[in-house]
């Protein structure tokens, strides 16, 4: 089937044979196909049906697919009126790239200079110095900066050159609505990705586990390298550390040049602070910026939010940028800066984001194997972290039986003991919760 419009053909004639007349007339018949990934479907209907085919026809229509394709999927149901919301596109994209981003503008430290002088290096040599360039890093330490100088001094030295600047989620978007309308658009995708001289693609981790992106920018990064065009990517973590992509999509990104970007040091956060005050044309007096940079410390983008909250205030109320005005200012950006505590809730969420899935489903009673692998991991970290009792920690998961998490415990003690890499995911939750506390 070359299109998704076909599969729901074929699944719509499944469904046929399963119910009666009218169930499918007034139940399923209205279902609109959204979007199909390789893993996941997505219908629409209006709320109220979408309420009560989830509750009673969910198996019929999984089953329905499952029949179609050959293999098992996630059928997902949303409210016609999301759907019919715009996914972000190329154009959206478009608009994150800022011609202010360059590498005079981006503030060089111990913490970045190695990330600078490699995009600096593609910049100038694309397709000859590093290929790929991966940059990886928390976000808001300028990983996109480095994106965006990259793009802007090579259509500097070449207005010819073909530079593509998309981000993991619109390229699956792009993919999703592709095979949605068929064999034209992915022909389309095709000559638009693999004909660029230069693809920069900003937080790639969005296309792990999505199976038809995943095959599609695996084409798309071989055919690129083998004529030699650059490719830079950027991502919040390793490709190691990116558990659910695919082997062969890992090892390809490895096989380049792999820069981290970690938190900046005091002495980099008051040159950002000082450089962007420039910008604004705000004078600063060294102990405010001593107090802006030493209290927010690990992202750059709070460090440049902060001083346009001192910009905005100083300009509206016509006062000086003085202790107390900085401190009214960005009183807000302090709290938000604060890290989180360890919780039960953190921790969740860090799995469901190592996995890119959704933190309620380790709660649900949801027992597929992805999702009860995931729980026990959950489980594992939680009992390291803060010492819960399993009861407790059975409570967290949807009051499940204590007997339940000491069998999790043990069986993900045994599987890390056999698998490094499983071994290194859950060290690595671990970690980017208590470096979050």
């Amino acid at each position: 089937m070359n299109s998704f419009t076909e599969l729901w053909a074929v699944v719509s004639e499944v469904l046929r044979g399963e119910v009666s007349d009218i169930v499918y007339k007034v139940w399923l018949e209205d279902l609109e196909p959204v979007s199909f990934d390789g893993s996941t479907v997505t219908l629409s209907t209006v709320e109220f049906k979408r309420k009560i085919i989830e509750q009673k026809f969910s198996t019929v229509l999984h089953d329905a697919f499952e029949k179609a394709l050959g293999f098992a999927v996630e059928v997902r149901l949303v409210n016609a009126e999301s759907a019919a919301q715009a996914s972000p596109s190329i154009e959206d994209v478009e608009k994150s790239f800022h011609e202010d981003n360059t590498f005079q503008t981006f503030v060089v430290g111990s913490s970045n200079k190695f990330a600078h002088a490699a995009a600096q290096a593609v910049a100038a040599n694309p397709g000859g110095a590093y290929n790929p360039l991966f940059i990886y890093g928390r976000s808001g330490l300028g990983k996109t900066h480095l994106l965006n100088a990259i793009a802007h001094e090579i259509r500097q030295n070449n207005p010819k050159a073909n530079v593509l600047f998309t981000q993991g989620e619109a390229f699956t978007n792009e993919i999703v609505r592709g095979i949605g309308i068929g064999q034209s658009a992915m022909t389309a995708l095709h000559e638009k990705y693999r004909t660029a001289d230069v693809l920069l693609v900003d937080d790639i981790q969005f296309i792990a586990g999505k199976p038809a992106t995943e095959e599609e920018f695996f084409y798309t990064f071989n055919t690129l390298t083998q004529a030699g065009n650059q490719i830079v990517l950027t991502s919040d973590r390793p490709p190691k550390d990116i558990s659910t992509l695919e082997d062969r999509l890992r090892t390809r990104f490895e096989m380049g040049l792999i820069a981290d970007i970690q938190p900046p040091d005091v002495e980099t956060r008051m040159a950002i602070v000082k450089r962007k005050a420039e910008t604004l044309d705000l004078k600063l007096s060294d102990d405010v910026v001593q107090y802006i940079a030493d209290r927010i410390k690990n992202n750059v983008r709070q460090l440049e939010g902060a001083v346009k909250k001192i910009k905005a205030v100083v300009t509206i109320h016509g006062s000086t940028p003085n202790m107390a005005t900085v401190q009214a200012a960005i009183k807000d950006i302090l709290n938000e800066s604060r890290p989180e505590k360890v919780t039960v809730e953190r921790i969740i969420e860090e799995t469901a984001r190592t996995f890119n899935a959704d933190p309620a489903d380790l709660r649900s009673k949801k027992r597929d194997a992805q999702t009860s692998r995931m729980r026990m991991i959950a489980m594992d970290v939680i009992s390291d972290l803060t010492g819960m009792s399993t009861k407790a920690i059975g409570q967290e998961f949807g009051g499940r039986d204590h007997s339940t998490v000491v069998h999790a415990l043990r069986e993900i003690k045994k599987q890390k003991e056999k698998d490094s890499s499983l071994r290194a995911t859950i060290e690595n939750i671990a970690k980017n919760v208590q470096e979050s506390d």
